[in-house]
């Protein structure tokens, strides 16, 4: 099970287990990012790992995933829409309300995007195409990484042999969450396609 190889990583790996689960996670693996935090607080719980590492290392690697994110949008992300665009309906004008939308509302996503599944994993390639300056997405972007890795890291300590329960009532309040949450984004670009 993929869930029990990750735990498996983390506990035989340690701190680089966590970087690595948790910067490759941000980038769109398949990896229950909320519970490698949470397992990783349990850890810190039993004494076997230490909290301000298991804090660096669980940033460290959230900001790194999300600063990939944003550099293969930067680089890839427009020729990608480019050659692949037209395909699903995404043109020059949803590009410009994309941009406006990063300028105003975006940069809060980059900071809260991090506890919606589905939502962390393209928040920063999306930065990334409407070309978000540097500062900006950093500043946000590395305030959230560092914001929901303290939340979950603690949430598994402070739960202790309970830390499960990040799966078992946490994760689905925020995948749900998710779908509202981005489905309420689509229903808005749709409407201001409408109003055009």
């Amino acid at each position: 099970m993929l869930a029990e190889t990750i735990l498996r990583w983390v506990t035989e790996y340690g701190y680089i287990g966590i970087f690595s689960l948790l910067a490759l996670g941000i980038l769109g693996a398949p990896i229950p990012d909320e519970g490698v935090l949470a397992f990783a607080g349990y850890l810190v719980y039993e004494g076997k790992l230490q909290f301000f590492p298991v804090l660096a290392a669980a940033f460290l690697g959230s900001a790194c995933g999300i600063t990939l994110s944003y550099g293969l949008g930067r680089t890839v992300g427009i020729y990608l829409i480019s050659r692949f665009g037209h395909a699903v309906h995404i043109t020059g004008d949803k590009i410009t309300l994309a941009h406006t939308w990063y300028d105003h509302v975006g940069k809060w996503g980059l900071l809260f995007g991090f506890y919606l599944p589905g939502v962390r994993h393209l928040i920063g390639f999306g930065a990334g195409i409407t070309k978000l300056p540097v500062s900006v997405f950093a500043r946000f972007a590395f305030t959230g990484a560092f914001i929901w890795s303290v939340t979950f890291v603690s949430a598994g300590y402070f739960l202790g042999r309970e830390w499960t329960l990040v799966f078992g009532k946490i994760r689905p309040t925020l995948m749900t969450s998710s779908i509202v949450i981005v489905s309420l984004l689509l229903l808005y670009i749709f409407g201001q396609q409408l109003l055009r």
